[in-house]
């Protein structure tokens, strides 16, 4: 018999960084502020250093293998998080690559020397 891993709990303690993503980005004025959740996703890692876009990305990540990618149980979850908005089946992958991105960013300050 196989043990079963625990279920991980949709709590702030648990997912900190995307927990202040959610709250300083996935907020009601996203459409005013960002047009849309995507482009505030994407906002963010223009925004943040490499130290907080790559827990971020990471914990989205989790978050998102955690409920399969669908829609209604990711948008709970980001709920829990601190999101004030749902995001569109369509929206999920978009912001899901534009995490991707963040962590395949390697940070300006550490080039190669020619």
């Amino acid at each position: 018999m196989k043990p079963h891993s625990p279920k991980i709990e949709m709590t702030a303690q648990n997912f900190p960084a995307l927990h202040t993503f959610l709250r300083g980005y996935f907020h009601e004025d996203v459409s005013d502020e960002y047009g849309t959740p995507p482009e505030a996703a994407d906002q963010f890692c223009e925004d943040a250093d490499s130290d907080e876009r790559i827990p971020v990305a990471r914990e989205w990540q989790k978050v998102v293998e955690l409920t399969e990618g669908q829609t209604a149980p990711l948008n709970a979850a980001l709920k829990k998080l601190g999101s004030a908005i749902q995001l569109t089946e369509d929206q999920i992958p978009e912001v899901s690559a534009i995490f991707a991105r963040c962590l395949g960013a390697k940070p300006a300050r550490k080039v190669a020397n020619e």
